[in-house]
C-alpha cells in the first residue's frame, strides 16, 4: 500500500499564511513598477516644482506683449510726425500739436514737467484760464460724511483750519487724489469762501507728485489758439521757475508728447 499523507490543521494555516505573503509580495512589486513609471515620466519631484514656477513667468511675458499693443494704429501713425530726439521751440511745438489732433472733442492742452526736486509747488491764475469749469467745495461735516461713503464731486477742497482735525479721518481717501487741503497751496484759510471764488475764477495750484519730481499742468484747450496758449504756457513756466525745470513735454489729451524748450 502507498503512503497516506495526513494534512494537519497547523499545516493548512501555515500554507494560507504563506499564500498571503506571496500575494503581498506581488502587490508590492506591482506598486513599485507603477511608481517607477511615474518617476520615469517626471524624473524628480523638483522638476514638478520648477514647472509650476515657470508658469507665472510665461504669463508675465504675455502681459508685456499685450501692453505693447496698447496704443491704436492711428496713434502710432501720428507719433511718426514727432521727432523724439528733438527739443522743439514752443512755437514749433504748438504748430505740431494742432496736426496731431484726432479727437472729435476740444482736447485739453497739458504740460508735463520733470523738476530738479520733488518739492515744487505754487499758485497761478492763467491769463486765459484753463478752459475747465473748476468745482470747488468747502469742507463741512456733511461733506466729510459723503467722502467717507466714497462720493467726491469736486476738483478742489477748501477748509477752515479747525476743520483739518475732522478731515484727518478721510486723509487716506483725499491724499492719493491730491485733494487734501494744504496751507502751502492756500486751500486752508480762515476765509474759505474767498479762496473758493479765486479757484472758480481760474486760480491753479500745482505740486509735484508725492514720490516723483514731476508736475502735471493744465494750460488750456486746443481751441484757444496758438496766441492764447503761448501766453498761458509762458506764465505757467515762469510760476514753476526755470531753475526748477529739467525738461518739459507738451501734449493734448490724446496726442503723443512733444519735447519743448523751457
Amino acid at each position: 500500500m502507498g503512503k497516506i499523507r495526513v494534512k494537519t490543521f497547523g499545516d493548512e494555516a501555515a500554507e494560507q499564511e504563506e499564500a498571503k505573503k506571496l500575494e503581498q509580495k506581488r502587490e508590492d512589486k506591482k506598486q513599485r513598477e507603477e511608481a517607477k513609471e511615474i518617476v520615469e515620466e517626471t524624473p524628480t519631484g523638483e522638476a514638478k516644482v520648477e514647472e509650476k514656477k515657470e508658469e507665472p513667468k510665461k504669463e508675465k511675458v504675455k502681459i508685456k506683449k499685450d501692453l505693447k499693443a496698447f496704443h491704436s494704429q492711428k496713434y502710432d501713425d501720428l507719433s511718426t510726425n514727432v521727432d523724439k530726439n528733438k527739443v522743439y521751440s514752443l512755437s514749433e511745438g504748438l504748430d505740431l500739436l494742432v496736426k496731431l489732433q484726432r479727437g472729435k472733442f476740444d482736447e485739453t492742452v497739458e504740460l508735463h514737467v520733470n523738476t530738479a526736486t520733488s518739492n515744487v509747488s505754487g499758485n497761478i491764475t492763467l491769463p486765459h484760464g484753463t478752459g475747465k469749469t473748476t468745482k470747488v467745495a468747502i469742507a463741512t461735516d456733511a461733506l466729510i460724511s459723503e467722502i467717507e461713503k466714497g462720493t467726491i464731486d469736486f476738483d478742489i477742497l477748501v477748509a477752515e483750519p479747525q476743520m483739518m482735525v475732522k478731515l484727518a479721518k478721510v486723509a487716506r481717501i483725499l491724499g492719493p487724489k491730491g485733494l487734501m487741503p494744504n496751507p502751502k497751496n492756500g486751500t486752508v484759510s480762515a476765509n474759505p469762501q474767498e479762496v473758493a471764488k479765486k479757484y472758480e475764477g481760474g486760480l491753479v495750484s500745482f505740486k509735484t507728485e508725492s514720490k516723483n519730481p514731476l508736475l502735471h499742468l493744465t494750460v488750456g484747450k486746443v481751441s484757444f489758439g496758438k496766441e492764447k496758449l503761448t501766453e498761458n504756457i509762458e506764465e505757467m513756466l515762469k510760476a514753476v521757475k526755470k531753475a526748477n525745470i529739467v525738461n518739459v513735454t507738451l501734449k493734448s489729451t490724446m496726442s503723443p508728447g512733444i519735447k519743448i524748450k523751457a
